[in-house]
């Protein structure tokens, strides 16, 4: 028994037919009438039973049915995999970043990416949220790092590492001496926020709303480190940010005091359209990873 018998036994079970089936596999009745024979002769088991025309499936058929289709389906999916990496030399794979994650993962994924793959051509896209699942849904990238779990229906995600949403103020704020501060707090300040399509300012409003409060927005930016330049020359105004983004940034003086009652926790993760394709470059980008993640 073959795969390709197998194929053909298929299409004789669920046409019941040999001459549909037969016209199905673009094959002759004959060759394939032999064909299931010669499989009825391997297995040592009878497949159909003729009436008239029709051909009825016999107990065995139908086990071997329902086995047959998981293999079947299994290999064509190996195939839809390793066609991916047919005629790409060199290789390249397209990654869309969240700017507030950018930071903490990427410099340090670079380099590693670099040494298990000298020959792979990465490019890193810093995108909104919104963009990159837009982007992985029309395959203009391969994978989407971002905050979980994906909003738009078809895509797929795998966590990589959990962080929590932080005030951040400067030293002359009047929430200066607080080692926390609670949502309410928080929601009381002025804001310097990223623009509204950002996932970050979305999950905060988000939180604001099960206080049936809204963000006390006065000014806005669309680039975090423009946020964070800016803070520490004004005494009222805070932002919110990940917690993790204060590795690269913890040399402006700004103070970072995290959210509690309640905590307001984020999920960041590998998003993809194709678990099955992509398995490969999903293992290798956590594995990649693995350093990074552990809690800060």
């Amino acid at each position: 028994m073959d795969i390709r018998q197998l194929r053909y036994f298929v299409a004789v079970y669920e046409e019941g037919h040999v001459g549909r089936a037969a016209e199905r596999l673009n094959l002759s009745q004959p060759a394939l009438s032999q064909q299931i024979r010669q499989l009825e002769q391997n297995l040592e088991v009878a497949l159909f039973q003729r009436t008239g025309k029709r051909l009825v499936p016999t107990l065995a058929a139908q086990t071997l049915y329902n086995h047959a289709l998981p293999l079947i389906d299994g290999l064509e999916k190996a195939r839809d995999a390793l066609r991916h990496f047919r005629g790409r030399a060199p290789r390249s794979l397209a990654i869309g970043v969240l700017q507030t994650v950018n930071a903490s993962l990427v410099p340090l994924l670079l380099e590693r990416l670099r040494e298990a793959q000298p020959h792979l051509v990465v490019q890193i896209y810093e995108l909104s949220g919104l963009d990159i699942e837009r982007r992985l849904l029309s395959g203009s990238l391969d994978v989407g790092i971002g905050f979980l779990p994906p909003r738009q229906p078809g895509l797929h995600s795998l966590e990589l590492y959990e962080d929590e949403l932080q005030l951040v103020v400067s030293p002359q704020h009047p929430l200066r001496d607080f080692r926390k501060v609670s949502l309410a707090q928080a929601a009381e300040q002025p804001m310097l926020l990223l623009g509204e399509e950002f996932r970050v300012r979305q999950i905060w409003q988000e939180q604001l709303a099960l206080l049936g409060r809204r963000p006390q927005v006065q000014a806005e930016l669309n680039h975090m480190s423009g946020i964070l330049d800016s803070l520490p020359h004004t005494a009222t105004l805070a932002t919110v940010l990940p917690g993790r983004a204060r590795q690269l940034h913890a040399n402006q003086g700004l103070l970072w005091k995290p959210i509690s009652e309640p905590r307001v926790p984020l999920q960041v993760g590998l998003v993809f359209r194709d678990a099955q394709r992509q398995q490969p470059t999903l293992q290798l980008l956590r594995n990649l990873l693995e350093g990074v993640l552990e809690p800060r």
